[in-house]
């Protein structure tokens, strides 16, 4: 078989799903009395909405409460073991689960778009549940796959059920049980997040739109996971490679995906929602490839894990494929030389991490990729105000996107990078670092 070969999804017009970032008349929202692309109307006041706009975060994680209570309750009644071992680590990984960003994506696409109105509260609010259940299988298969030792500053699901049996079999029997442990940890909370969506009240059409976005958002992210896993094993350096595993594990889902769930419980019209998930794709790139920025040079008191994860592992990123790419153009043999010792090396060193820094400096590369951040940002941004009237739920959601590709780096960003145009409102944060 032939490697994959891809273009860069970020500049590509069409979305590689476009059934899911457009409503045409061939969609499920065709059952509803035509409007053709009519405008939206300012937001009206809705006592629930406005209580809501004030906290976000903490609505959903009271929603998030509801649903863990229900599920907790029914692991008990099934064994008490399992409850507590295993049900239990699962409700406490996503109670912990940060800023929730995801779901203020959807939040705040839903209320620009219209939203707030009625049960539209409590539905999205559910929904953004279910996204902080998928995202906690997500981290849990993703730390466990990594061989992480850390997430938020603390020990990964999987590292915390092998110390917690630690002593009652030999070692390498604990290590695999906290690897087997969170294989079905991350399958059960994605089961708690799919009954949440199917148990969710939608009228008819906008429950075939948001389960689409929700059945289409879990296939990309296992296959743009498995792209990343396969390009590891080969040590592929394929750009146009590694940009479509990160389009597809990391953009659509962390800022694509919510916007566009956003927009259909919102009942957005077909040009609004193309324009929103043309912004989330362009943003969604420039997150990610923010991350594998950070992954190297981030504060680790910012990103709360360790640095250098991608290398040791020798994941396939754009950032390293870029800088193997630029010092075989130059035939600098001592940077490839470096990169290529360094990338897939367990054992590296803080000293080798820090002569990778160097390369990835020297070369050019990581100039190379904040220009290109800066440059999806703009052109998501761009996408972004035109698709929507003036709002503080614009605003709002405007801030949040801008935040997302903010450099967690101890230095900051190369000198000659310059901040996003819109500074992002007060209580709003960028996406959880996934990879």
């Amino acid at each position: 078989m032939r490697p994959i070969q891809a273009k860069d999804p970020s500049a590509a017009a069409p979305s590689p799903v476009p059934r899911l970032t457009a409503s045409s008349d061939s969609s499920p929202r065709a059952k509803r009395p035509h409007q053709p692309n009519r405008p939206h109307q300012p937001d009206r006041p809705d006592p629930a909405a406005d209580a809501v706009d004030a906290d976000v975060a903490g609505a959903v994680g009271g929603a998030l409460e509801q649903v863990l209570a229900d599920r907790l309750a029914r692991a008990g009644a099934l064994d008490a073991l399992f409850a507590v071992e295993l049900a239990g680590r699962v409700a406490r990984f996503t109670r912990e689960g940060g800023k929730r960003t995801r779901s203020q994506l959807l939040w705040w696409s839903m209320r620009a778009c219209g939203g707030g109105a009625g049960r539209t509260v409590a539905t999205t609010l559910r929904i953004g549940a279910a996204l902080e259940l998928l995202q906690t299988c997500a981290l849990v298969h993703d730390d466990l796959m990594d061989g992480s030792a850390l997430r938020r500053g603390r020990p990964t699901l999987h590292a915390d059920l092998r110390d917690r049996y630690a002593g009652s079999a030999p070692a390498d029997r604990t290590a695999r049980f906290g690897e087997a442990s969170a294989v079905l940890a991350g399958d059960l909370a994605l089961a708690w997040a799919d009954d949440v969506v199917a148990e969710t009240a939608l009228d008819p059409a906008t429950a075939a739109m948001v389960r689409r976005v929700w059945s289409d958002m879990r296939t990309e992210m296992v296959a743009g996971q498995f792209l990343d896993l396969q390009g590891q094993l080969t040590g592929s350096r394929s750009r146009p490679q590694a940009l479509r595993a990160a389009h597809l594990k990391s953009a659509l889902y962390s800022v694509q995906r919510p916007l566009a769930l956003g927009a259909a419980l919102a009942g957005a019209d077909g040009r609004t929602t193309r324009a929103l998930c043309s912004a989330g794709r362009c943003v969604g790139m420039a997150f990610q490839l923010r991350d594998d920025l950070d992954d190297v040079f981030g504060d680790p008191r910012l990103t709360g894990k360790s640095c250098g994860d991608d290398i040791r592992n020798g994941k396939p990123t754009y950032l390293a494929a870029l800088a193997l790419a630029r010092a075989e153009a130059t035939a600098d043999q001592p940077a490839m030389t470096v990169l290529e010792r360094a990338l897939g090396n367990e054992d590296l060193t803080p000293a080798g991490l820090d002569g990778v820094r160097d390369v990835l400096v020297r070369t050019g590369a990581r100039q190379a990729v904040e220009t290109k951040i800066g440059r999806l940002s703009a052109r998501g941004l761009r996408h972004f105000d035109g698709a929507l009237p003036e709002s503080v739920a614009k605003s709002r959601l405007r801030g949040l996107l801008t935040s997302a590709t903010a450099s967690r780096a101890a230095d900051g960003p190369p000198d000659r990078v310059r901040p996003a145009p819109a500074a992002p409102p007060a209580g709003s944060a960028a996406p959880e670092t996934r990879r």
